[in-house]
């Protein structure tokens, strides 16, 4: 089997899923310039004030120095000073910020945050304006869509891919013939799979994994329209018997059942011979367990074909900000297809314009399965106020092995509902 080797590069870790880096603020000073201009300096129209803040969260060193010479160099062509701050905790300074009504002129967005920030008029709608508009996803497009209007330019993404130890494979006696592409054939490897020691499969136990299956199985969470839940449908139904059907035949097991914390925890300490997760599993291979050979695939189908989940995020514009048009050109600049390779040679990320995957592949051959997965990923679900409802369905996650999937499933669809219908209200 073809195995991944050690690599330079550290892909960014799932977005919305680690903890943000440490705050710190980075300078970045025009040619000639002398800082910010304490006058304000605003032009009538508001779109520029001569200088513009830039606030992310940053999975570490690499993110953080790829983002600043981006702006820097961005700030030396256009003449505009900026600074980029990384946040310790960008939710809580993105909301004091719009609170004060002095908010960083150009930010992050997570896609579970989006619709909150753009219903109540945070966000300056500028994605129609950009000339990658139509070169983004369009599953990206449709997840920072509000109102039929593309409200911020998608960032980056990532999805979920089958992770295989190649070791524990061919100690198995199996091929590359049997990588798994149907639920019969991913059910079969995992029990031969398993050990005394090793599970064929070790996942971590919640809807951004398990949701998944969910997809293969033709369910979704909502409507196209995300008006009205769907978690309780039979293809929903199906997916989730068909998880509980592998946990309870031992040849598969959640994460924190192997002692572990996450997936590629499971994976990476040989509790779990396989797992699901996305490419920033790498980054923890690499730096925490670089003796594991391991290969990456694409999810297999399931009764409705190839499914998979995406986690993405958005560059926001502030509606308050004094200086949207330099906001919107900055944007232009780090949406570019040579510009999102540069990060992705950075720091691993995919770059969420489609002319750009060519590019990524050959930077990231052995990875291919996760940007070509983009073609049949579906997205999680970041209705306004959903996050307690995936949190209540996480909880009961935990239980699917002994439990009810249509009880489970129907709960959780009385409660997606309820939020559908206030945020409609």
């Amino acid at each position: 089997m073809r195995t991944i080797p050690t690599r330079r590069r550290r892909p960014a870790p799932a977005l919305g899923a680690t903890a943000l880096g440490a705050a710190g603020l980075l300078a970045l000073t025009a040619c000639g310039g002398s800082g910010f201009d304490e006058g304000g300096d605003t032009s009538s129209d508001g779109g520029s004030s001569g200088s513009l803040s830039v606030l992310i969260g940053s999975s570490g060193d690499a993110e953080t120095d790829a983002v600043t010479a981006a702006v820097a160099a961005w700030s030396e062509e256009s003449g505009v000073e900026a600074t980029v701050q990384v946040a310790s905790d960008l939710t809580q300074e993105l909301s004091q910020g719009f609170a004060s009504g002095d908010p960083a002129d150009v930010f992050y967005v997570s896609a579970d945050q989006f619709q909150t920030y753009a219903s109540n008029g945070s966000l300056y709608p500028y994605g129609a304006d950009l000339d990658a508009a139509d070169d983004f996803y369009p599953s990206l497009v449709d997840q920072f869509t509000y109102d039929g209007e593309l409200v911020c330019a998608p960032k980056d993404f990532s999805t979920l891919g089958l992770i295989i130890n190649t070791s524990a494979w061919e100690a198995a006696g199996l091929t590359e013939a049997d990588v798994p592409t149907t639920w019969e054939q991913l059910t079969d490897v995992a029990g031969r799979l398993t050990t005394d020691g090793q599970v064929g499969l070790g996942i971590s136990g919640e809807y951004a994994r398990v949701g998944a299956f969910l997809a293969q199985a033709g369910g979704t969470m909502t409507d196209a329209a995300g008006t009205e839940a769907t978690v309780d449908s039979p293809e929903n139904v199906e997916g989730l018997t068909y998880v509980q059907q592998l946990l309870a035949s031992g040849s598969a097991a959640y994460a924190a059942d192997l002692g572990t914390g996450w997936g590629g925890e499971a994976f990476g300490t040989g509790a779990a011979a396989m797992t699901i997760e996305g490419n920033w599993i790498t980054g923890a291979m690499e730096n925490d367990y670089p003796d594991v050979a391991y290969q990456v695939a694409e999810l297999p189908a399931g009764p409705a074909g190839q499914g998979t989940l995406q986690f993405t995020n958005c560059w926001g514009v502030a509606a308050d900000s004094s200086a949207q048009s330099d906001a919107v050109d900055l944007v232009q600049h780090l949406t570019a297809a040579d510009q999102q390779l540069a990060f992705a040679d950075a720091f691993g990320v995919m770059p969420s314009v489609q002319s750009a995957a060519d590019g990524w592949k050959e930077m990231y051959p052995e990875m291919t399965a996760f940007i070509d997965s983009a073609a049949f990923a579906q997205n999680v679900v970041n209705a306004r106020g959903a996050a307690d409802v995936i949190t209540d369905f996480n909880a009961q996650l935990e239980g699917l092995k002994t439990g009810d999937p249509a009880a489970i499933l129907g709960s959780v669809q009385t409660n997606l509902q309820a939020v559908l219908d206030e945020n409609a209200s």
